[in-house]
């Protein structure tokens, strides 16, 4: 079957399961077709959007000839799927499926990946954040992204594209920026703008080809704690994510495994938030060193984490790091390094081979996996049981309502 004149056709297919990134699986003639807007069990008309792939082709779904039970009036108007596919925006790829049955496709996801990749078997429920179901998973996002285009529109680009399109609700954002957001505006000499919902205010910063101003600085409250930072720096987008990450991380910690006095390591750790959760849970002074690329990130981090005597944070790569300890860590450090627990949040590509080899490497009591994606865990998970690590403990949340992301917390042991 060659592929050469495929692209814009329109064919009926049965969908059969869900891959990861918000596709749907189906076939046609034998050859694996990813289908947009679609859900395991239906039968659809789907047009060929890309044929370029040997392997596989996409597609996006024109109509749905048999629905799922699981179907829903789409969550955004604009995306839904009797709108022309190049008008629909991204972002909310599973806002046409009933939220329970999300998760339960998020879940399958996460497990598949890990027992195709890593060969672990392991259930998982993956659970909502407190207030989103009954906000039915809307209004969470205290972060939104609005791009501008060379004739001024304001609005997010349509899926799988650079082309701004015009929407009138952003249905996943807080209130806040709801009623901020210039969505009826024509905006010239910027390329986008960041409406941030902080517990200090409301922020918004405009994106231009040079920018040398400094986002304004923020505050953000988890639980009794704050934690300043760069409105343009990271933090959790879930209203809710800081406090139930840090509840989940503090969880998946095994603590007859935990050493205070060890060589406790926070990884990628931006602004100390995961390093406080362990401070909080075993004391002031727990020894953890928090170790972040971005400098002045690293900068809030040290002064987020002041209440801990035995807490510093450093700038660096965490790769060069790990990669400088396996080298020149004495026997003393090494000990400490070996009775320590490593907590580490990668960035969406994973750890990678390098510092998950580091890690074996310096064989620490336990590392507990903060993952925003479930193939990169998964090929993490790969490496670790390689290296003689066990998955001992697995849990996942729902961070990401009415998209395909999900966020999970692992715990792996020495064997």
């Amino acid at each position: 079957m060659r592929s050469a004149g495929f692209l814009g056709t329109e064919v009926e297919l049965d969908i059969t399961n869900v891959a990861h990134g918000g596709v749907f699986v189906a076939r046609h003639e034998g050859r694996v077709i990813f289908v947009a807007d679609a859900i395991p069990g239906e039968r659809v008309r789907a047009r060929i959007t890309d044929d370029s792939q040997k392997s596989f082709w996409r597609a996006d779904t024109l109509e749905v000839l048999t629905p799922s039970s699981n179907r829903r009036d789409h969550i955004w108007a604009e995306a839904r799927v009797e709108r022309d596919p190049a008008e629909r925006p991204g972002g909310a790829d599973f806002g046409h499926i009933a939220l329970d049955h999300q998760r339960e496709l998020k879940a399958f996801v996460l497990t598949d990946s890990l027992s195709r990749m890593a060969k672990i078997d392991q259930a998982v429920t993956v659970q909502s954040a407190p207030g989103d179901d009954e906000t039915k998973g809307l209004g969470y996002r205290t972060r939104e992204f609005l791009h501008v285009d060379e004739d001024g529109r304001v609005g997010p680009f349509a899926s799988r594209s650079h082309r701004v399109v015009t929407v009138s609700t952003l249905p996943l954002a807080t209130r806040r920026i709801q009623e901020s957001a210039p969505l009826t505006a024509t905006i010239k000499g910027i390329q986008g703008v960041t409406l941030v919902d902080a517990d200090s205010g409301i922020v918004a910063l405009e994106s231009r080809d040079k920018d040398a101003t400094k986002a304004p600085l923020i505050m953000q409250r988890v639980g009794d704690r704050e934690f300043q930072l760069r409105a343009s720096g990271f933090w959790q987008v879930h209203r809710r994510a800081p406090i139930v990450l840090t509840e989940a991380v503090t969880r998946a910690i095994d603590s007859q495994l935990f050493d205070p006095r060890a060589a406790n390591l926070d990884l990628y750790g931006g602004v100390g938030l995961f390093a406080a959760a362990m401070g909080d849970a075993f004391g002031s002074t727990t020894r953890i060193t928090s170790v972040e690329y971005d400098e002045e990130a690293t900068e809030f981090a040290s002064n987020n984490l002041a209440d801990w005597v035995g807490a510093r944070a450093i700038p660096g790569r965490v790769d060069h790091f790990l990669s400088d300890l396996v080298v020149s860590a004495s026997a003393v450090d090494r000990s400490r390094l070996n009775a320590a627990t490593v907590v580490l949040d990668p960035p969406r590509s994973g750890a990678g081979k390098t510092v998950v080899d580091a890690l074996i490497e310096l064989s620490p009591s336990q590392i507990v996996y903060v993952a925003c994606d479930p193939v990169a865990l998964a090929r993490d998970a790969q490496l670790l049981a390689l290296g003689g690590y066990d998955l001992a403990h697995l849990e996942a949340h729902d961070l990401f309502p009415h998209t395909h992301h999900v966020e999970a917390v692992a715990r792996f042991i020495r064997a």
